[in-house]
């Protein structure tokens, strides 16, 4: 007798679960902001960039290197906020086990 139970029953829960966990993270959106909120960006849970704002007080011809550097430094927050977002699922997943492919 197996542990697990039917382990064709098991894998039918597993993909339920990683199709729900891939909804979940297809409808993600994050939010990050740089320069005390003066650029703020939206990705999705694929990192796709939704929104950019940027506050006209810092679009300055005279300090372009400024702006653009918040600009990086935003989108990256936001990336990194959607690893630990999908971190998080997964992890919630899989009961905190490391599993190849998955994180």
């Amino acid at each position: 007798m197996n542990p697990f139970g039917d382990p064709r029953k098991l894998m039918k829960q597993l993909q339920q679960q990683q199709e729900k966990m891939q909804a979940e993270i297809a409808a993600l959106v994050v939010e990050a902001t740089s320069g005390g909120g003066m650029v703020k960006v939206e990705v999705d849970g694929q990192k796709q960039l939704l929104s950019l704002t940027i506050d006209p007080e810092v679009v300055s011809k005279d300090d372009d290197q400024m702006l653009q550097d918040l600009v990086v430094a935003a989108v990256n927050e936001a990336s990194r906020k959607v690893d630990d977002a999908i971190q998080e699922k997964v992890g919630a997943l899989t009961g905190g086990m490391k599993i190849p492919g998955l994180t």
